[in-house]
């Protein structure tokens, strides 16, 4: 059967650049850039983004382009007789799974704020009233369980309708008008009396700040948010490797993708710290940024409910465009793996997804239990908790190791994949230190994220 391809390269970019970009982006970036002293923050992130997250991105677009499969059936095509490596193309589709499970859930919060917007729920409301709305909301299974079953709707119905004509075409639309609405929410944020404290506290760089967070914590943060921020390890990314041509270079083609998530993480900095600042509110309160504090900025503020309701659409974006491509991920899995349609393979997983989502749904209400404050408090957590820090980093690792390895695909095979076509090339003097350094870099991150949430 004829591999199915994307119509454009553009489509290409935007797609990856669309699984790259999510709710972190949005709510981390600018909470974790303030603490960390700003623009020092931002100059460490630009640095591992390029010396981390770009050379397994490469690996991960690669592996998909060799084989020509979907995850789960990639290392089969690429390894030699014999070998184990495939075992893990079966971890990345738990993996994917397992995302899936909660991000369905936050993404149902964004469009279920968006629709609130619409309404005018905010408009005069005191801060009681806005806090409340967002525990009203955890309290009600029915509600969040709702915009889950539409966001996985969204999902399988995209889907279904092919790679070009559903996939492709939507999330390209979806994108332009997610970059569209951000550079507008950011201009109207620079006309704000809190403008310039709020771009100088998170543009300029401020050592002192640094210190105070301490600069090994700062250095730490801004490479977990680098190499967390483009979804690597899950094989999110090498189902669209598989779906391109080999016209051109692969790390020409991640560069793209990463400007596009680093510029989407620096604007939503220039949306709300103008907006904290001229409405004297804490921006380093990490998730409740978005449902409380925005929420009651926008209550306050001229024409809130229009700026509100466009935050919150672009927020839903955001989080639509992750849960479209991993979607994919899991459509393209099944068909693999069993012979289904691109249709029957969608609306199996469509059932399997909601059903696989009730348990974050009712753990902030029903299946509520302390069990899970070690992790952040609820099911949600404990979710995330093992996505980002074990699937993502080992996941990362066996790519790594898989394309650098003699043992796997090995170097040369990954160079001549990764540098036909037209663009930037791998160089060979890189092979030492992706070979012998990133690798530790990668098991650090992996090791100092259980540290961090059982030791320290």
């Amino acid at each position: 059967m004829e591999r199915e391809k994307l119509a454009s390269r553009l489509g290409f970019i935007l797609l990856s650049a669309g699984c790259a970009i999510g709710i972190g982006n949005v709510w981390k970036f600018p909470y974790i850039a303030g603490q960390g002293g700003g623009g020092t923050f931002v100059l460490f992130y630009l640095i591992f983004l390029v010396i981390l997250g770009l050379p397994v991105l490469t690996m991960e677009f690669a592996v998909g382009r060799a084989s020509q499969k979907s995850p789960v059936k990639a290392y089969q095509a690429l390894e030699k007789p014999g070998q184990k490596w495939h075992i893990h193309g079966y971890i990345t589709l738990i993996g994917c799974y397992l995302l899936m499970m909660y991000y369905t859930t936050v993404a149902g919060w964004m469009l279920h704020y968006f629709y609130l917007m619409l309404k005018g729920t905010f408009n005069g409301a005191d801060t009681t009233m806005v806090s409340n709305t967002f525990n009203e909301m955890l309290a009600q299974p029915l509600v969040m369980g709702f915009w889950m079953v539409v966001v996985t709707l969204i999902g399988a119905l995209v889907c279904i309708r092919g790679l070009q004509s559903g996939l492709e075409k939507v999330t390209k639309w979806m994108m332009i008008a997610l970059l569209v609405i951000m550079v507008v929410l950011a201009v109207n944020s620079m006309f704000m009396d809190g403008a310039k404290e709020g771009l100088t506290f998170y543009l300029v760089p401020d050592f002192g700040r640094m210190a105070e967070t301490g600069v090994g914590n700062t250095i730490v943060s801004a490479m977990n948010q680098a190499f967390f921020t483009l979804s690597l390890g899950i094989g999110a990314m090498a189902i669209f490797g598989s779906y391109i041509g080999k016209e051109r270079s692969l790390l020409g083609e991640a560069v793209n993708v990463v400007i596009l998530d680093t510029f989407v993480a620096i604007t939503a900095g220039l949306i709300i710290f103008p907006a904290c600042f001229t409405y004297n509110v804490d921006q380093t309160q990490g998730p409740s940024l978005i449902f409380v504090t925005l929420p009651n900025i926008f209550a306050n503020m001229p024409l809130g409910q229009l700026w509100g309701a466009l935050f919150f659409l672009f927020m839903s974006f955001a989080a639509l465009s992750t849960v479209l491509a991993v979607f994919e991920n899991i459509l393209c899995c099944g068909m693999e793996l069993t012979g289904w349609s691109r249709k029957k393979s969608g609306w199996i997983n469509m059932v399997l997804l909601v059903v696989l989502a009730v348990p974050c749904v009712l753990g902030y209400n029903l299946w509520a239990w302390d069990g899970f404050s070690i992790f952040g408090g609820a099911i949600l957590d404990l979710e995330d908790f093992l996505v980002s820090n074990i699937f993502l980093p080992l996941g990362s690792l066996v790519y790594l190791l898989f394309c650098v390895s003699r043992y796997g695909w090995g170097w040369k095979n990954y160079m001549t994949e990764t540098n036909q076509g037209k663009g930037l090339k791998i160089q060979n003097w890189m092979r030492g230190y992706l070979t012998w350094v990133l690798p530790f870099l990668v098991l650090f991150i992996f090791a100092f994220g259980i540290y961090d949430k059982f030791f320290a």
